[in-house]
């Protein structure tokens, strides 16, 4: 069992808790497992058109925010927060484009290359929710010497976040059938009571929620029918004779610890009593290429092709997922070439729904706009399943700061703990806890 109670282990049917507004929110995979984990998102803001059409066929119920960020909460734009109810929010969330963190000579945060993080920034500063989290590459933590990832601490410190932190996460360790790195920052307004070092006990609370073991590429997609369809058409939906446990949360006909067959169906399937399998479709390919993926091994790259085939460039140009394995990343890039994404068995590339599976999300959760488009949303995506990790990681602290659903006390009374600005509450706090264990 992990730290907090029977309100985060529950499926969307529970009512939902905290407030929260999502930044960059893409197609919603983020906005998927906040939900999972308690969050009320009160507006999704994001500008680009096609993801739109996904999230709002996706979350009909939640507010959208469809336009430039700078003009979200805008001194032009009066009126958002009595539109979208935007008073007392719990957690801002999001995970902005950082291009110029790999490309500043003059290691400056504010450069303009970087304008879409220094959105985020503004928006979290407006509002002052409690918490932020923060999604973004791995790399960001060493590009410069760590330069970015201690400026991103201090301009959150002085904006009245100072205990801000970060963790590296895989996505593998939490479900989801991917070798996917990410790195959080996250943070805590000043004035929460928080007794324990924020990273040690958002690191206690990850562990508590970590997968037993991997999935693997064939547990995700080895129900699925081997044909495919054209693009915007839909397939009868088989069954499944020994669904793994991962299938029992993607099927719409099965249901599991997370996700239940109801919730299942608030998404774009909707509530009918047929249900069609969507999105199982994928890029044409040519003969000639069909011809050179049949010579890869399952797990094998361009570079055991025969030398008359393979020129020498990127090994990964050419790569065939292992069904005994969990997928490697799964990036946006399918959009314009899936031939490092090949079946592991067919000889074709994965399908909308394939790519879909491995980055966690469900199949209720339809996909629109074109096939190119779709794909971009799914690489571009947070997988739903990492996602309500950071959100029960969140949910759980703004617990602490609370001081309640503290069923761990025994254990989080050997974390390291801090002394704040309120100390008489804060060692009540810790009092009321070692009281518990």
């Amino acid at each position: 069992m992990g730290l907090i109670d029977p309100l985060i282990r529950r499926s969307m049917e529970v009512i939902l808790g905290l407030k929260a507004v999502s930044l960059f929110s893409g197609c919603g995979g983020f906005c998927e497992g906040m939900e999972l984990a308690g969050f009320d998102i009160k507006v999704a803001v994001e500008w680009d058109r096609f993801s739109c059409e996904t999230y709002r066929y996706n979350f009909p119920r939640t507010p959208l925010f469809e336009g430039d960020i700078h003009d979200f909460l805008a001194a032009k734009s009066a009126g958002h927060r009595e539109k979208y109810k935007l008073d007392n929010i719990d957690l801002v969330f999001g995970g902005p484009p950082c291009q110029g963190f790999s490309q500043i000579g003059p290691r400056d945060l504010f450069d303009d290359r970087n304008e879409l993080y220094q959105q985020y920034a503004r928006i979290v500063s407006e509002l002052r929710p409690r918490a932020f989290v923060m999604e973004n590459v791995p790399n960001i933590l060493l590009m410069k010497k760590g330069y970015f990832r201690d400026a991103i601490i201090k301009h959150f410190s002085r904006m009245g976040y100072k205990n801000t932190t970060y963790l590296k996460v895989s996505a593998v360790d939490f479900g989801v059938p991917q070798t996917r790195e990410r790195v959080f920052f996250f943070g805590t307004r000043d004035d929460e009571d928080l007794p324990f070092d924020l990273k040690a006990l958002a690191a206690f609370i990850l562990d508590h929620e970590k997968a037993e073991r991997p999935v693997t590429v064939a547990e995700a997609i080895g129900d699925l029918p081997k044909i495919v369809v054209p693009s915007g058409q839909t397939m009868v939906y088989g069954k499944a004779s020994k669904p793994s446990p991962f299938l029992k949360e993607m099927r719409l006909d099965e249901k599991g610890p997370i996700y239940s067959l109801s919730t299942k169906r608030q998404r774009g399937v909707g509530p009918k009593d047929t249900v069609y399998l969507h999105n199982h479709h994928t890029k044409e390919i040519q003969d000639k290429r069909k011809r050179l993926i049949a010579l890869l091994a399952p797990g094998a790259k361009a570079d055991s092709l025969p030398k008359d085939i393979w020129n020498g460039a990127r090994p990964e140009k050419w790569r065939r997922l292992h069904p005994d394995l969990p997928s490697y990343t799964i990036l946006a890039q399918m959009h314009r070439d899936l031939s490092e994404w090949v079946h592991p068995t067919e000889e074709r590339w994965i399908t909308v729904r394939e790519a879909a599976r491995l980055q966690s999300f469900h199949d209720g959760f339809v996909f629109r706009s074109s096939e190119w488009q779709m794909l971009k949303q799914i690489g571009n995506a947070v997988p739903p399943l990492l996602g309500r990790a950071a959100g029960i990681m969140i949910h759980a602290i703004l617990d602490v700061c609370d001081g309640k659903n503290l069923q761990s006390a025994t254990a989080l009374s050997q974390l390291p703990t801090v002394t704040r600005a309120s100390p008489t509450r804060t060692v009540r706090r810790q009092k009321k806890a070692m009281e518990m264990a």
